[in-house]
């Protein structure tokens, strides 16, 4: 299936990278979020993105006017969807909220349209069902921030044909990504392992093993990891990393991926990590600096 035009639902910070990483592909891409102001930052944001690659040398000006001609911001989702070949929603991880997205999306959406969902943890099953074309659906995990990180996670259900398969690979290689195909179950691949280790990091951290930064050093130079697990939970946001345990608890019936007592009482207190200015550590400089944690 070839792709020509693309619709991104939710322009927060995962749905801006998606659409400007659509736009880097050569699609006409639509951009959708149902308040303005969100839209609004969300194209704000790429703009700003492009222009610190420009004055990093890394793009030029030719290129960013060629990529904002295929970013189109628009205040409707069924004329932002209505001619798309491929639509990715990256709405919050909200399952009613998603599900009632792609109710519409169903009927709003042309035949052979793919359908993709942005989520670390949900299943893609009921999603895909909410649709009334589940066959057209799979899960395309991003990774933040999405113009740099080079891993699509797709997931398939039992009901994702392999057109559908094949048509978002294609379109992962198109974006500059790396896809894995792993099956529908709660956490995927990466979700499951990411949250176990930071959720660890963090019962190290309260236990006084070390420091956050010693911590996140050790993986960084002794495994290679690109950044440590405390540092990337405040770049996910704890809040996130909390559901997603929550979740698999529940899925799975397992004690063992309780959140720790210290990463409930950061969400409690709106220690929520970069997004919030302060979680495991201080962002307010813009990089991260060790900060007291709460008692």
């Amino acid at each position: 299936m070839g792709i020509d035009t693309v619709a991104v639902i939710g322009a927060g910070t995962m749905g801006a990278g998606i659409a400007q990483v659509c736009a880097q592909a050569g699609w006409r891409t639509n951009l959708f979020d149902a308040f303005p102001d969100g839209l609004e930052r969300g194209m704000k944001a790429i703009d700003a993105f492009w222009d610190k690659g420009i004055a990093r040398g890394k793009t030029t000006a030719e290129q960013k006017a060629e990529w904002s001609a295929n970013l189109h911001a628009v205040a409707d989702m069924s004329t932002a969807v209505g001619d798309a070949d491929l639509v990715i929603e990256a709405v919050p991880e909200i399952p009613e909220l998603k599900h009632k997205i792609f109710a519409d999306l169903g009927s709003m959406t042309k035949q052979g349209c793919i359908l993709g969902t942005n989520t670390s943890s949900l299943s893609i099953a009921d999603i895909a069902a909410a649709s009334g074309k589940p066959e057209m659906v799979i899960g395309m995990h991003f990774f933040n921030p999405v113009p740099i990180m080079k891993l699509l996670e797709l997931v398939k259900h039992d009901s994702c044909s392999d057109q559908t398969i094949a048509a978002a690979e294609s379109a992962g290689i198109a974006m500059g990504k790396t896809t894995i195909l792993v099956k529908d179950v709660p956490g995927f691949a990466t979700s499951r392992l990411g949250v176990v280790l930071g959720n660890e990091a963090i019962r190290m951290l309260a236990d006084g093993v070390a420091s956050a930064k010693d911590i996140d050093t050790a993986m960084v130079l002794g495994y290679k990891h690109p950044m440590g697990p405390l540092a990337l939970s405040d770049l996910v946001g704890l809040d996130v990393r909390r559901d997603i345990l929550l979740n698999l608890k529940k899925s799975f019936n397992d004690d063992s991926y309780t959140p720790h007592p210290l990463l409930e009482k950061m969400v409690a207190e709106g220690r929520l990590g970069k997004k919030s200015g302060k979680g495991i550590y201080d962002w307010s400089s813009g990089s991260a600096e060790e900060t007291e944690l709460p008692k």
